[in-house]
């Protein structure tokens, strides 16, 4: 399929949104009235999208080192009822990480999406290096700002560091899945790293704490809170005072075991 001329006839900036429609159809990244941060955002279609599935509720924070021009009436997803904000700034910079994050908003964002490639020096190990320094670049907003639950998809180029960097996705996730468009060009060594489900928990999996249970849950066990966030631990009742090790983290509650 010729997603250029599929772009132009559809309205879209470049060829690369289909790339994020089809990670959203696979995904479910995107939903209604959903936060997007949107990084290296230029020229838009990246956004563009987003406004599509977001819809009028939504919100979208797009920010580039080159500048982003506003979406026309005529385009698609340019809807005017959709809050639209284009910064830009270097995103490896920590002042424009700290405007995004004040742009999103206090209550953070729904996902994060980064579709940034370094300048390429046509050189594979040096271009393979910068992609993935931007990606971390990308992961450290993510952690930032994204609410629990939350979606990360972020470009990479391949190379004998991805499986490092997908680790570090994995370990502020609940899971995380390597996918390439069919909208990405065949020569393209480029593949998306997606997190799902973020993870913002005060405890790691592995974890050996003195806890008391302050609760039971539904099915009978103990409650332990931990910063607000909730440990479910088998055969402990409320009252007690209990030593346990994490086994599982999710979005918004884990489990522990009685050690």
């Amino acid at each position: 399929m010729n997603y250029k001329r599929r772009a132009d006839e559809e309205g879209y900036r470049a060829r690369s949104a289909y790339k994020l429609r089809q990670i959203d159809d696979e995904f479910g990244v995107l939903s209604e009235g959903d936060t997007v941060a949107d990084i290296g955002a230029a020229p838009g279609s990246w956004s563009q999208v987003a406004v599509e599935r977001v819809g009028s509720e939504g919100h979208i924070v797009g920010v580039d080192l080159a500048p982003i021009e506003a979406f026309g009436e005529d385009e698609v997803g340019a809807d005017a009822e959709t809050n639209i904000e284009f910064l830009q700034g270097d995103i490896t910079e920590e002042e424009t990480k700290e405007n995004v994050e004040e742009a999103v908003g206090e209550e953070g964002a729904d996902a994060v999406v980064c579709d940034a490639s370094p300048d390429i020096s046509g050189e594979w190990t040096l271009d393979h290096a910068r992609s993935v320094h931007l990606a971390r670049n990308a992961l450290d907003v993510a952690r930032r700002l994204l609410a629990p639950g939350g979606y990360f998809v972020v470009k990479v180029f391949q190379g004998d560091k991805i499986d490092e960097f997908r680790d570090e996705v994995r370990d502020a996730f609940e899971d995380v899945a390597t996918y390439t468009p069919d909208a990405s060009r065949d020569e393209s060594s480029e593949v998306y790293i997606i997190g799902l489900g973020r993870v913002d928990a005060p405890v790691g999996e592995g974890d050996v704490f003195e806890a008391e249970v302050v609760g039971e849950g539904d099915e009978g066990d103990g409650i332990v809170r931990v910063d607000g966030y909730v440990l479910f631990v088998e055969d402990a009742r409320e009252g007690e005072t209990v030593e346990v090790r994490v086994t599982e983290l999710k979005p918004r509650f884990g489990f522990a075991e009685r050690v």
